[in-house]
């Protein structure tokens, strides 16, 4: 399952985000990454979760970070939650097209895989391409 945040800067993406981390670590029954630009949610988040800065491996293109994920899931098998934390800070193309492809990738990889990935975007949910609306939380 694929769930967006989407809101302007300042609207509370990343307080919702650590929320559902926290209910994704006391309530699961697997491993949760988190992944984000740079080290800020360290004391916000609990220790049980996996966090990665992503901002130390140079994620440029969106192949790229699909290998990244597809990495980190062959490497453990027990994952259950994947949370990204501003996503357009962590990848270089800027092009909406292709963020919408790469977050249609997500979501069937997520089915494929039965991980939930949330995703934090700073954008206006008022612009949201149509293709992306069903994920919005």
């Amino acid at each position: 399952m694929l769930k967006i945040i989407m809101g302007l800067k300042g609207s509370g993406k990343t307080k919702i985000l650590v929320g559902l981390v926290c209910t994704a670590v006391n309530e699961g029954k697997g491993d949760v990454i988190v992944i984000e630009k740079e080290r800020k949610l360290t004391y916000d988040i609990p220790y049980q979760a996996r966090l990665i800065d992503a901002g130390s491996y140079d994620i440029g293109t969106y192949e790229f970070f699909k290998g990244f994920i597809s990495g980190i899931h062959a490497g453990n098998y027990d994952i259950t939650h994947f949370f990204i934390d501003n996503f357009y800070k962590l990848v270089k193309d800027k092009d909406e097209e292709a963020a919408v492809a790469f977050l249609q990738w997500l979501a069937a990889y997520s089915d494929r895989e039965n991980i939930e990935f949330v995703v934090s975007m700073s954008s206006d949910r008022e612009k949201c391409p149509e293709a992306l609306k069903p994920y919005l939380i």
